[in-house]
């Protein structure tokens, strides 16, 4: 199924991704750090979400108290809810 977040506090307006079976795919950010927000969908494809959430929720940035790998957390808790 695929999804999109809003994301909140954060330069990325946007995340959209598909979640099959508890694996992440297809991860792309709207707006932000172009390049390191791919390289994060690249590296998290074809995971479990489990374990991407595991590896990048609470991560910050700058004074932030989130970043879009955080956010990228939140988005996927909120699918698993939804699924």
């Amino acid at each position: 199924m695929h999804y999109r977040y809003k994301t909140k506090n954060v330069c990325s307006s946007e995340i959209n991704f598909d979640l099959e079976d508890n694996i992440i795919r297809n991860v792309a950010f709207t707006g932000g750090c172009n390049g390191n927000l791919k390289a994060i969908g690249k590296l998290v494809e074809g995971m479990d979400a489990d374990k991407v959430v595991e590896l990048l929720q609470g991560n910050t940035c700058g004074y932030n108290d989130t970043s879009c790998a955080d956010q990228l957390t939140l988005a996927i808790r909120a699918a698993q809810a939804r699924a």
